[in-house]
């Protein structure tokens, strides 16, 4: 049993800043790629990080230059540290990992909410 949890969400106000942290924990071999999707109201779910074992990294156009993203291997975590936030970025935030435990399969947190409001 492999299991994500987020933590970090919240409500900020514009320009402001928040870091979600995503813990992997379970009978866990290995942590392959982990990253981050979001999904607003009305909308399609969408890629917004993701870091790969070795550390390459591949961000959205919409992000690019206000959000980081970064792994802790040891600890099988992953973060997003998003500054500059815009109403846009008001989302539910979803971790995801590809996880080998007999095989490689990818899973899910739960879900964060970030809201960038006044």
């Amino acid at each position: 049993q492999v299991q994500l949890v987020e933590s970090g969400g919240g409500l900020v106000l514009p320009g402001g800043s928040l870091r979600l942290s995503c813990a992997a924990s379970g009978s866990i071999f290995t942590v392959y790629a982990m990253g981050w999707h979001r999904q607003a109201p009305g909308k399609q779910r969408e890629l917004v990080a993701f870091i790969s074992r070795g550390g390459s990294t591949n961000l959205a156009d919409s992000v690019k230059g206000r959000f980081t993203i970064s792994r802790d291997n040891a600890k099988n975590t992953v973060y997003l540290q998003m500054n500059s936030l815009k109403p846009e970025d008001t989302a539910v935030y979803y971790c995801y990992a590809d996880v080998y435990v007999t095989t490689t399969m990818g899973y899910w947190g739960q879900g964060t909410q970030v809201t960038v409001s006044s």
